[in-house]
């Protein structure tokens, strides 16, 4: 055997080993705490932020991602 084959089979074993390896940690390893989805997940809020004219100004915040600005009048 060469000694070139030789390395080739020692590189191949090595990455074979971590392959390997690598999928056994990820399906047998240890398991995180996951939270339940509802409890982690924030909610819609409105919230009045100021007045125009005898209307509420109120920002809709969904969930943490982007706001909405409107008015809000009893009438």
């Amino acid at each position: 055997m060469k000694s070139a084959d030789y390395y080739r089979a020692v590189l191949l074993g090595a990455v074979v080993g971590m392959a390997f390896l690598s999928l056994f940690y990820m399906f047998l390893g240890p398991v995180e705490n996951v939270k339940p989805a509802e409890a982690s997940e924030p909610k819609n809020t409105f919230t009045v932020i100021s007045q125009y004219k005898g209307c509420d100004i109120v920002r809709w915040d969904y969930r943490g991602l982007d706001f909405t600005y409107f008015l809000h009048c009893d009438k």
